[in-house]
């Protein structure tokens, strides 16, 4: 009875499988390739950037960022400034973000001279990355993470979570102590023999890879999931960062008549931090309110998620609130990392090239399982009897 009841459920789990697969194998190579090529995107827009990300450093210090903002727009006609992320190397250049116009397009952002606004030029690689990541996240459908794209990706992640649990269970050995029988491959073998152990075999190899990418691309998709993993590593004392619509002091006034700049803001930072910094993101409030968004990064920082992060008010210089990546609990270090969990960075850059490999294989994985399923499909024909042998008037 156990023996039939197995044989039922392994029956079943092998047509979720197949279905999964068949429905879900374009989207998911789509997504993986993506993401293979973001691997090493700072690296390659670092290397394509180099002459224009630095400069030479002088005696004279380096302009305020809203002097910086001022000169450059009096020097030509720009949109409206973002970001702007400024450096404690004197050897190192502004990089200036722009917003998005009113037909929804955002201008290349600039790399600026911090002595004096001399536009150095846009970085190479920009816009294709950008391309690159609205199609991994989005598959570049509009509205960005505000529209479709984000709940359909993730509903691809959960498709490729049942993909591999149910992978595994099906092709668990009989002798499930044996690291042959999990992990070599029998490359003699051809036709469907060969695609079978390539299937399985090497999905074995990269499943782990394909679980840690999913379970931590879930978060950046679903609310639900994202609450439910700060509950659990955090519980409720913590709640998901996100940027206050307006500080204390803006709360129950008029906005102010002006725009607001960096310069309040950047000076109570540069009192707060001293020189522990590297290099600071300066991010305006999107929406109402005057509370500008500081993320900083020591100099000892390797990953993009050890960095600290403040909340200043514009107009007062007042500190809102600063959360720093060394006072986080070991469950919030697990939350600010999972960003760089999910692309490979927490393993350095070996842990990178790995999970761009693992990437790359996806699509193997989806041909070979249509040749899997194009071949029982061929075996499950009925046969026609020889010419030879049909009986007259049948």
């Amino acid at each position: 009875m156990a023996a039939r009841w197995g044989h039922t459920i392994k029956a079943v789990l092998f047509q979720v499988h197949s279905i999964a697969g068949l429905v879900l194998a374009l989207l998911v190579s789509l997504i993986a390739l993506s993401g293979a090529i973001m691997s090493f995107e700072d690296e390659i827009v670092d290397h394509l950037n180099a002459g224009i990300m630095q400069v030479a450093p002088r005696q004279a210090p380096v302009l305020m960022p809203d002097a910086l903002v001022a000169r450059l727009k009096a020097a030509q006609d720009l949109g409206n400034v973002s970001a702007v992320t400024l450096s404690s190397d004197p050897s190192s250049a502004a990089h200036v973000r722009f917003g998005r116009d009113e037909q929804g397009g955002r201008p290349a952002s600039l790399y600026v001279d911090p002595y004096d606004a001399h536009v150095l030029g846009s970085p190479r690689g920009e816009a294709f990355f950008a391309t690159v990541r609205k199609l991994h996240r989005w598959l570049l459908i509009p509205s960005d993470g505000k529209g479709w794209g984000r709940p359909i990706t993730g509903t691809i992640a959960l498709g490729l979570i049942v993909m591999l649990i149910s992978g595994l269970v099906l092709r668990w050995p009989r002798r499930a102590g044996s690291v042959k029988m999990w992990l070599k491959p029998n490359l003699g073998l051809s036709g469907r023999g060969l695609h079978r152990t390539l299937h399985t075999v090497i999905g074995t190899w990269v499943l782990p890879i394909y679980l840690t990418m999913t379970l931590t691309g879930l978060y950046f998709s679903f609310e639900w999931y994202k609450d439910g993993v700060t509950w659990l590593l955090a519980r409720p004392h913590l709640t998901a960062a996100k940027m206050p619509a307006k500080s204390p002091r803006a709360a129950g006034r008029a906005e102010p008549a002006s725009p607001i700049g960096f310069d309040q803001a950047w000076t109570t930072f540069q009192r707060e931090e001293g020189d522990r910094f590297s290099r600071a993101l300066l991010t305006l409030p999107a929406g109402p309110g005057t509370a500008i968004r500081i993320r900083s990064w020591g100099k000892a920082s390797l990953l993009e998620t050890t960095r600290d992060e403040f909340r200043i008010d514009a107009v007062t210089g007042q500190l809102v609130s600063a959360e720093r990546y060394a006072d986080k609990t070991f469950g919030e270090t697990i939350i600010a990392a999972i960003y760089d969990t999910h692309r490979g960075a927490i393993l350095g850059w070996p842990g990178k090239l790995a999970f761009m490999m693992a990437a790359m294989l996806m699509p193997l994985f989806a041909v070979t399982g249509i040749l899997l399923y194009l071949s029982r499909r061929k075996l499950r024909r009925p046969a026609q009897p020889p010419l030879g042998r049909l009986v007259p008037g049948e």
